[in-house]
């Protein structure tokens, strides 16, 4: 656990992209040239450090636009995913895992997800919520897994007190489990 910006306790942190990673595009130009002064009787200084410069410019926008849209951090009182802030008051449940065996989706897949971005970001995994009045919603994260552990512990719970998909179902008006 470590402490944010404002000083609240931080229980799970994603930061949506890296600063490192601007560094590979320049770091593979600095590669190209040291092969063209070992090998090569012309070497491009232009066109590598422009190239470097370029490839920075644009990862640098990446990586603040990851950092605001796709980061993820809980705290015991809050629940940020991109620029949405969710109260941990207001949650009501935390929903179990899709049962990778069955061929229904459970109802929370279909839910809005949390953030301003229309669904899931690329290669997070979705996390149903169940909020106080009622409302199916997506959290989402690299580390579903841990992002749920922390979740749950924070709401005052335990994987355990998760129900299970056969605790969920229901009788519909017809008989028929659903």
């Amino acid at each position: 656990m470590t402490d944010s910006a404002d000083g609240a306790t931080i229980l799970f942190a994603e930061p949506g992209a890296r600063w490192r990673s601007v560094a590979y595009g320049p770091l593979l130009c600095l590669i190209v040239l040291i092969l063209e002064l070992v090998t090569a009787d012309q070497v491009h200084w232009f066109a590598l450090i422009f190239c470097a410069a370029l490839i920075a410019g644009f990862v640098v926008l990446q990586v603040i636009a990851g950092q605001r849209h796709v980061s993820v951090e809980l705290t015991p009182d809050t629940l940020r995913e991109g620029t949405e802030t969710l109260p941990l008051a207001a949650i009501a449940a935390v929903l179990p895992e899709r049962d990778e065996d069955s061929w229904d989706d459970e109802d929370w897949e279909s839910a809005r997800s949390l953030g301003e971005l229309s669904g899931l970001p690329r290669r997070r995994r979705g996390i149903g919520l169940r909020l106080v009045g009622g409302e199916l919603v997506q959290a989402w994260a690299k580390n579903h897994r841990g992002l749920r552990a922390a979740l749950t512990e924070a709401l005052g719970g335990t994987d355990a007190d998760l129900p299970t998909r056969t605790e969920e179902t229901e009788d519909s008006e017809n008989g028929v489990d659903r």
